[in-house]
């Protein structure tokens, strides 16, 4: 009790420390601290829920969706983490708008790997802007603006991502590289220029009290009349032949000059365009080109939640053996393994691991007495759901069985289909045409003892399994 009293007072510190972090935007040290109170308790349901928080502060709402699964798992009644997953649950679109931004940031990250940097810049502006508490985005963005040399976005872009979490380690290691530039390049422009010392306009001297100012004494005299009027002329001349030679080609020439700027500026205008569309041209062609898996993440994502649900529920049932292995396996079925994590897929490989080749002997047979009864329709629905458990069933009879049970119904597609499929993944198994009296497998079934006793509703291998 002493030992145990310990870990939970170590568990309730820690947590006191994540919520003093957290509450001061430090999320990072806040996630740390809250881990430790998890690894010391891992029932502490306030320090799981609060750790769920911090994820969603920091735009990673998945991490937060498994810490308020497993909250809501471990203790089901008055737990606030079913009041978060309800609120995320009511509203459909900023999910998608979640979901939308990171599969945005996904591909910014292709495009860095293809050095698409302006591509990737566009996406992350877009993600920034439809969700401002993204962390990961901001960091990614401002790094793009320091690779690229555009020092006063990266500064703004840090700012904000300093706002979400004062003390991430990336973001202050992106601030200190901004620093560091700056600093080199003030460094670097740094130039002394020695300017001509230029010769004095006027000349200061004193009378007694008073200060006299007067220009600088030069080799010319004073103007005379003459050179006046010598002057006149040859300005009257100089500005005629400015006007003549000067002026009016000038004029000329900002009449073309107007003219070639407005055509540049269409052709720029046009280029623009055309690059613009040649950059949607290849991000549509990306996006063609990775739908397959574009599609299989975004599934991922929303069946994450839904998959934990099913896993912690069947295993319970599974544990209890109180349901049927038909209702374990439709629910099992429904589960996307990828999207699991390593708790939640070690127990699905368990369940797995006993419930399928059992079910599968159950439908085989069953699937057996169909085919024999005519009764191809059922015959079907169960070889089809034996190909999701074990599609190499019985070395592929099963598979083979299937195509045959298609003929019989007058299904020559999917018979041909499968009967193929049979011949290029087990060549062993004879095709050949034979008459449901003169199959060995039949007569193999003749031999099975009990099946008739079997009940859908009860294990009929619970002494086995046991």
């Amino acid at each position: 009790m002493e030992y145990t009293q310990k870990l939970i007072y170590q568990s309730n510190y820690w947590y006191n420390d994540g919520l003093q972090k957290a509450n001061i935007r430090d999320m990072s040290g806040a996630i740390t601290s809250l881990k430790k109170s998890l690894q010391f308790n891992s029932e502490n349901i306030a320090a799981r829920n609060l750790l769920g928080l911090v994820y969603y502060g920091r735009g990673e709402v998945g991490e937060a969706l498994v810490e308020w699964i497993l909250s809501k798992n471990i203790h089901p009644q008055d737990n606030i983490a079913s009041y978060y997953i309800q609120k995320i649950q009511e509203s459909p679109a900023d999910l998608d708008i979640i979901n939308q931004s990171i599969r945005k940031y996904n591909q910014s990250l292709v495009y860095c790997g293809q050095g698409g940097e302006d591509l990737a810049i566009i996406q992350l502006k877009q993600v920034v802007s439809s969700c401002p508490s993204f962390l990961r985005a901001y960091q990614l963005l401002a790094l793009l603006y320091l690779h690229t040399e555009q020092y006063s976005l990266a500064r703004r872009v840090l700012k904000e991502a300093n706002k979400l979490d004062t003390t991430n380690e990336l973001t202050l290691r992106y601030m200190h590289e901004l620093a560091q530039s700056r600093r080199q390049r003030r460094e670097n422009g740094e130039k002394t220029e020695v300017k001509p010392r230029k010769k004095p306009q006027t000349v200061t001297y004193s009378i007694g009290n008073e200060t006299i100012i007067q220009p600088a004494s030069t080799v010319m005299k004073e103007n005379t009349s003459r050179m006046t009027i010598m002057n006149i002329l040859i300005g009257l001349a100089v500005g005629i032949a400015f006007m003549r030679f000067m002026v009016m080609p000038a004029v000329n020439r900002s009449t073309s000059a107007k003219t070639n700027k407005q055509v540049v500026e269409f052709s720029d205008k046009i280029a623009e365009e055309e690059a613009q569309i040649a950059a949607l041209k290849t991000e549509l062609e990306s996006y063609r080109a990775t739908s397959e898996e574009t599609e299989n993440a975004q599934q991922t994502a929303a069946s994450t939640k839904d998959s934990y649900e099913i896993v912690m529920e069947m295993y319970s049932h599974f544990l209890n053996d109180d349901i049927s292995d038909s209702a374990m396996v439709e629910q099992i079925l429904k589960v996307n393994p990828e999207a699991l994590g390593t708790l939640g897929r070690e127990r699905y490989d368990e369940m797995t691991g006993t419930l399928f080749p059992r079910y599968s002997e159950t439908l085989y047979y069953t699937a057996r007495e169909n085919y024999e009864a005519a009764n191809y329709t059922d015959a079907i629905s169960n070889l089809t759901m034996l190909m999701q458990l074990d599609e190499g069933y019985d070395e592929g009879n099963a598979m083979f069985l299937l195509a045959r049970a298609y003929e019989a119904a007058g299904d020559a597609d999917n018979a041909a289909q499968w009967k193929g499929k049979v011949e290029k993944d087990y060549p062993n198994v004879d095709t050949s045409e034979k008459s449901d009296d003169e199959s060995d497998d039949s007569e193999d079934y003749e031999d099975y003892d009990g099946y008739d006793e079997y009940d859908d509703s009860d294990n009929y291998y619970d002494d086995e399994y046991e």
